[in-house]
């Protein structure tokens, strides 16, 4: 199974890299994220540069896409050439955003009338949107998944995992990266998350 970590140029270092790194830890299970990018070369909103794994184009192929947020969502948003280059797929694939990455579901109207978790920031571009934004970390409807602040990154991929591979496979996951002397709290944590962000307005 394949993950497709779109990160656009600007990204948010934390959304991207947290996302992959966890869900790279489950390869030997099969479960492997790439970081796919519009061009060879993309650099983070804090000027690192970063040479992508994939080609946007991966994303058709993908079997989990995961869109980051960034600085310049907005110039994304406005790029209908860009835009048309992710022909995204709930019916097949899982699909999550975290942060702005909302607003890119939203422009490719994925969220319909489902509710969307977001930082505070894009809360009022994703409201304008006709989009409801939740005051949660993490919300998932069907196949499709939004998270709310940075660290919030963690969710995605447990959730990434659990619907992949179990929820035995996220608890390792998550208890190899946990502060040490917290492992308990921060597997349950990330799972009670994704628990209640499924569960919510059922």
């Amino acid at each position: 199974m394949q993950v497709a970590v779109v990160t656009f140029d600007g990204f948010n270092e934390l959304d991207s890299f947290i996302a992959s790194a966890l869900i790279n830890r489950c390869r030997k299970d099969g479960l492997e994220a790439f970081i796919t990018t519009p061009a060879p070369v993309v650099a983070s909103m804090n000027g690192i540069e970063v040479t992508g794994q994939r080609p946007l184009e991966f994303v058709t192929e993908a079997d989990v896409v995961l869109i980051g947020s960034g600085v310049k969502t907005r110039d994304v948003l406005a790029d209908d050439r860009l835009i048309s280059r992710l022909p995204l797929d709930p019916a097949r694939q899982l699909i999550g955003a975290q942060c702005s990455g909302a607003l890119v579901l939203a422009r490719l109207g994925l969220l319909a009338s489902m509710p969307a978790c977001t930082d505070r920031t894009s809360r009022p571009f994703v409201e304008a949107c006709g989009v409801p934004v939740l005051d949660a970390p993490f919300h998932a409807a069907g196949n499709i998944a939004t998270a709310g602040g940075c660290l919030a990154s963690q969710y995605l991929a447990t959730w990434v995992i659990t619907r992949t591979l179990g929820e035995d496979a996220a608890r390792g996951v998550l208890d190899y990266v946990a502060p040490v002397g917290e492992n308990e709290q921060s597997v349950e944590r990330a799972l009670r998350a994704v628990r209640a962000g499924e569960a919510a307005l059922r």
